[in-house]
């Protein structure tokens, strides 16, 4: 039983969407490993995290037109990396979300690019495991601008979803602090996070997230 959860996290077909609700913490995360955040502000369907020097294992870029594709192929691979498909030979346990950090082509039809991450650990952190074709990323403490949303991914719901967050922080000195980001190259367009199996139909929680740097921001400002 185990195992069928932990193949299954993101083979996923459908949405509804629940806007501007936010859960305390994604339920998921009382039963798995999930990285720490602090909140620095709800708005109006938005919530804006600190989230405290994350390790991910992530996978090279996938080239796919489908996220819901991407994201299968991405987490078979990862879910082999903690079965123990690595050069340890170590099993890793299962955490939560998985993210997806998507950088969309100009056109409908190309090909866009999807880097799939898994969540170490916070027991595997200071050596996580290595193997073929992953690496790990570490990332510093990092400002996400976050909208939650119910229901199953799929390739339409995201895009709307994102545009949603987007709309929610307009104005914003959020959205700024976003935009001067993604402009210097220091953040995805946007990031897709999962946190259930797609046999829970209650309690599913999703989440797109951008990126950012905002410790910069206050630094320039103070001085």
């Amino acid at each position: 039983m185990a195992s069928t959860f932990k193949v299954s996290v993101l083979f996923c077909v459908l949405s509804v969407s629940v806007l501007g609700v936010f859960s305390e913490i994604p339920p998921t995360c009382n039963r798995i490993e999930c990285p720490n955040y602090d909140i620095i502000q709800l708005g109006n369907g938005y919530e804006i995290r600190r989230y405290n020097s994350p390790v991910w294992i992530s996978n090279s870029p996938i080239q796919d037109i489908s996220l819901v594709q991407a994201t299968r192929t991405g987490f078979l691979r990862l879910f082999d990396y903690i079965q123990g498909k690595n050069n340890y030979r170590k099993k890793i346990e299962m955490t939560a979300p998985v993210i997806s950090e998507v950088s969309p082509s100009d056109g409908p039809f190309c090909k866009s690019s999807f880097v799939v991450s898994f969540f170490v650990p916070k027991e595997n952190q200071a050596n996580p495991p290595p193997a073929k074709d992953l690496h790990v990323q570490r990332w510093k403490n990092v400002y996400v601008a976050v909208r939650q949303f119910s229901g199953f991914v799929n390739d339409s719901n995201v895009g709307e979803e994102a545009a949603a967050l987007k709309a929610s922080i307009a104005g914003t000195k959020w959205l700024a602090a976003v935009e001067k980001s993604r402009k210097a190259g220091h953040a995805s367009i946007y990031t897709v996070a999962q946190y259930n199996d797609p046999l829970e139909y209650d309690n599913r929680v999703n989440e797109i997230w951008f990126l950012f740097d905002y410790e910069n921001e206050v630094q320039v400002q103070d001085m």
